[in-house]
């Protein structure tokens, strides 16, 4: 069981902290850390996730090649000894289509979904519209992307056999928002605009 399953401690920071930066100022994971962050223990598991990944990304007609990069890393195994291992550097998107083909049942993958889903949204529209806008539009737009955040989560959450959707919620508040609980100081608990009308 690795730390994010004892601690079921789930939230966009985490898959903030596994993000790297190249030298060009380019995102990106190592599909590696990646596998950790969504309870994947073993890489032949997680090869499969990529691969249909992959499968997805060629089918919408966008290169493979750009989105998922083939690295190898060298790894001690023994005594001195060393031996390549199979890796991947993942863009935004990537790890949006590696979410979306995951094991489902798992809570971490429908925040992973979420999350993903989220960025990869944000990042379509350029900072430069972003600035022009009002501060109501500023604010429908990110209610927009919160409620279809909102709604792929509870999508996930449904097929993977959920049926009291108030205590899920509630248990992913407290998951995000656990050393606030623990003290008292949680003021607000809905940031996610659940079941928002305008």
């Amino acid at each position: 069981m690795n730390k994010l399953e004892k601690n079921e401690n789930y939230n966009n920071k985490t898959f903030e902290d596994i993000k790297h930066i190249d030298e060009n100022g380019i995102e990106f994971w190592y599909a590696r850390e990646l596998m950790g962050c969504l309870n994947y223990s073993k890489w032949s598991n997680f090869k499969k996730v990529i691969s249909k990944a992959m499968e997805s990304c060629k089918n919408s007609d966008i290169s493979v090649f750009d989105h998922f990069a083939g690295v190898g890393k060298m790894v001690q195994i023994g005594s001195e000894a060393q031996r390549e291992q199979q890796d991947y550097k993942l863009t935004r998107y990537a790890c949006y289509l590696i979410a979306q083909n995951a094991d489902s049942r798992k809570k971490v993958i429908a925040l992973a979904q979420t999350y993903f889903a989220v960025q990869t949204r944000k990042q379509e529209i350029s900072e430069k519209e972003y600035s022009e806008l009002t501060e109501d539009e500023k604010r429908f737009y990110q209610r927009n992307l919160t409620r279809k955040g909102n709604y792929s989560l509870n999508q996930t959450a449904k097929n993977a056999g959920v049926k009291n959707f108030d205590r899920f919620h509630n248990s992913g508040y407290k998951g995000l928002y656990k050393e606030q609980y623990q003290q008292g100081q949680l003021l607000v608990c809905a940031p996610l605009l659940l079941n928002s009308t305008d």
